[in-house]
């Protein structure tokens, strides 16, 4: 097993792993670590002699291999999770899974189903030779609309408890953000959201709510998270685990 870097100028076995790893010189007093999509790049001043460098990789060895491992692996669930649009094609939306069936006749999207043994179905009015953009597009468009209606609801649900008023609501396009708050009272959250079940969902609201008492991260905005969301420790992890459709 090994990681190769595809800029890679330098390479190591780490813990018997081949580590080949791009190395960026620059103007910096210190050795950095930074771990993508590509692997690893080590950032060094620009006078640093190679046989530094192999030590601080060494070094750093424990940290560099396990951040290479989780993101291999987020990698690989990210493409498991990818959606090849076409008709049958399944998605999830509050943490179930919905199937898309084509319906030319429709006047509008709508979610038919729900019982305990039968899959949803997202009825779309599109033909049946519609090519995945405009199927993608159409179930994106009923997930933003879904989004702004849940987000809206539960905003209105947990803001009394809070003792908080929030202003508006914007829908945010983010790839890694989840939500923002302002102090005007203005919140923006992910549209992505809609596909994780409502308890990862409501920590994001609770969690943006919480800023409009307390601004930072500090213990006083954790507790005023836990005092309307017990247990909520263990929905911020599960947020970290999950993996966006694609």
């Amino acid at each position: 097993d090994k990681f190769v870097h595809p800029r890679a100028s330098r390479q190591g076995v780490l813990d018997g792993r081949l580590v080949a790893y791009e190395v960026k010189r620059g103007k910096r007093r210190t050795i950095g670590f930074g771990v993508g999509s590509d692997g690893l790049t080590v950032s060094v001043p620009s006078g640093l002699r190679l046989s530094d460098i192999d030590r601080a990789v060494q070094a750093k060895s424990s940290w560099i291999l396990k951040k290479l491992a989780d993101t291999r692996e987020r990698h690989r669930q990210t493409e498991a999770a990818r959606i090849d649009w076409k008709e049958g094609a399944r998605f999830s939306f509050l943490g179930q899974p919905v199937q898309v069936v084509l319906a030319p006749g429709q006047g509008q999207a709508a979610l038919n189903g729900g019982s305990a043994d039968a899959v949803r179905q997202l009825r779309l009015p599109l033909p049946a030779n519609a090519p995945p953009e405009k199927i993608e597009q159409a179930v994106r468009a009923w997930l933003m609309l879904q989004a702004r209606q849940i987000f809206t609801a539960r905003l209105d649900f947990f803001a009394p408890q809070l003792g908080v008023q929030w202003r508006s609501l914007g829908l945010s396009n983010a790839r890694t953000r989840w939500g923002s708050a302002s102090s005007s009272g203005a919140i923006r959250l992910n549209w992505r959201l809609v596909y994780f079940s409502p308890q990862v969902l409501d920590y994001v609201v609770v969690h943006e709510l919480s800023h409009l008492r307390v601004m930072d991260h500090s213990a006083r905005f954790w507790a005023t998270v836990e005092s309307v969301l017990p247990g909520h420790a263990l929905l911020r992890r599960q947020l970290k685990m999950e993996v966006m459709p694609r």
